[in-house]
């Protein structure tokens, strides 16, 4: 007998708001965790990626928040990215009903986020950054925040947030719930378990790294001038794609590498402007364009179904954000492909890293035409159809004319007093005529005013002033 949302005590609202959405049957993490959720206890969760953790706390949060009053919300989730963060606060405001949710991050204005407070925030997702800049502004307070969820607890530790994490729990309620997810509990998330939360329950689902177990894993070595083709490859036989770089110059770099083989891709990092980023997600999610080149800022908080391969273009800094990295493919059971590029002098870490994440696959040398036998299941025909569909599609839109404009004929009679298609070159020399013309008409007006200044000067002169006449016939004292 399969479990519902109302048989874990779900109002019937929050249930039909779900089912609106398709979701009707709860994931493993939500039927263990959701039930003690809303009965107020503390909860240390670990889930892979992908198993619906965000409804697992994220249903309990919305019923049991209350109204807020103005610049103080009564729930907080902090998310390590910006991406993250609009993701959590996109999926709860699907059923929240009458409960406003808002969301605050860096990289946009201050504008919309204050005047959101202003008005009244009921829950509050932001990272920890940004929070901290506005409560120093005194845009909030945390002190009427009675739930609060810390979400992707141990990236939060390796991206340094940690010790804006303990001030931003400091300030809020001591009658507080907390709840702490992530995709692994390591020693920092224990710390924040021990100091931060009051006899919780632990609740664990799937193998340590599921992540990286349910992927194909393959290594190849290639020399640095030679990994942009091998990517090339890879991701014209199998995609939608993530290519990860350690920096965001190699991601700018890359993606015009790629353009001049051909392949369609996005750079996205923390150089980025949040605008730009949102686009490039907007674009790789629609299929407009074939890879997503990213540093390891989208490692987390990235949610786009599908990813049929992830390509460590530069190793990962350790085995943890191997992990985080290959989990953007293989999401909730699907299959995917992970493709490592090992430069020779590589060889010796990328063995180091293996043993400690327990893969077994060879690190050996590859040529780009072999990268099509990688795969570990081919792509449906129809889906590979479709996909080559929809990129022409898009590339037959950006090179068609503009509907409504007829092209210019220039051996047509009279087409030379058409407005010509160079808009830099021929306006200007139009332009500067018509200031040549207009610059001659006031020379000429202003000769016209001098001269007749000049000829009033002239009659003046015979013609004295009556004053002056009056002042010289008055008598003498």
């Amino acid at each position: 007998m399969s479990t519902t949302f109302s048989k874990l005590g779900v109002p019937q609202w929050v249930s039909e708001a779900l089912a609106r959405q398709g979701i009707t049957e709860p994931f493993q993490i939500q039927k263990i965790t959701i039930k003690e959720g809303l009965d107020g206890d503390d909860i240390c969760g670990r889930a892979p990626t992908g198993s619906g953790k965000t409804l697992a706390f994220g249903i309990p949060l919305v019923v049991r928040t209350k109204a807020a009053k103005p610049r103080k919300p009564q729930s907080l989730i902090l998310a390590p990215t910006r991406e993250l963060a609009d993701q959590i606060c996109k999926e709860l405001r699907a059923f929240s009903g009458k409960r406003i949710v808002s969301v605050v991050y860096g990289g946009v204005s201050y504008g919309p986020q204050r005047k959101a407070l202003t008005k009244g925030v009921d829950i509050l997702v932001a990272c920890p950054g940004r929070l901290e800049d506005l409560i120093e502004q005194r845009e909030l307070t945390l002190e009427d925040v009675k739930q609060v969820v810390i979400d992707e607890a141990d990236r939060m530790a390796d991206m340094g947030f940690m010790p804006a994490v303990k001030r931003i729990l400091d300030q809020t309620s001591k009658e507080r719930q907390t709840i702490l997810f992530s995709a692994t509990l390591d020693h920092d998330v224990a710390k924040l378990k021990k100091h931060y939360q009051r006899n919780p329950v632990t609740r664990e689902i799937g193998e340590k790294t599921p992540d990286i177990k349910n992927a194909d894993h393959t290594y190849a070595i290639a020399k640095k001038a030679e990994k942009p083709e091998l990517v090339a490859k890879a991701v014209n036989s199998t995609w939608p794609a993530i290519i990860f770089c350690r920096t965001r110059h190699g991601a700018d770099r890359l993606v015009k590498q790629l353009k001049r083989l051909d392949i369609d891709s996005e750079p996205i990092h923390g150089g980025k402007s949040q605008h730009q980023r949102k686009r490039a997600l907007k674009n790789f999610s629609t299929g407009k364009v074939q890879a997503l080149v990213a540093t390891d800022v989208a490692a987390r908080g990235i949610h786009v179904d599908g990813v049929a391969l992830v390509v460590h273009y530069d190793p990962p800094e350790d085995h943890k954000a191997y992990i985080h990295r290959s989990g953007r493919t293989a999401r909730a059971g699907s299959q995917g492909v992970v493709l490592s590029i090992i430069q020779p002098e590589q060889k010796k870490n990328a063995k180091k890293l293996q043993k400690r994440l327990g893969i077994t696959e060879s690190i050996r040398e590859i040529n780009a035409d072999q990268l099509p036998e990688i795969q570990s299941q081919p792509q449906k025909e129809t889906q590979q159809k479709t996909r080559h569909e929809h990129k022409r599609a898009n590339e037959s839109r950006t090179t068609s004319k503009p509907k409504g404009k007829k092209p210019a004929n220039r051996n047509s009679k009279g087409s030379a007093k058409k407005r010509p298609q160079n808009k830099k070159h021929k306006p200007r020399k139009s332009n500067a005529s018509q200031q040549k013309r207009k610059s001659n008409k006031n020379n000429h007006q202003k000769s016209q005013q001098n001269q007749a200044k000049r000829s009033n000067n002239g009659s003046q002169k015979s013609q004295p002033n009556r004053k002056a006449r009056r002042a010289h016939l008055q008598h003498k004292k």
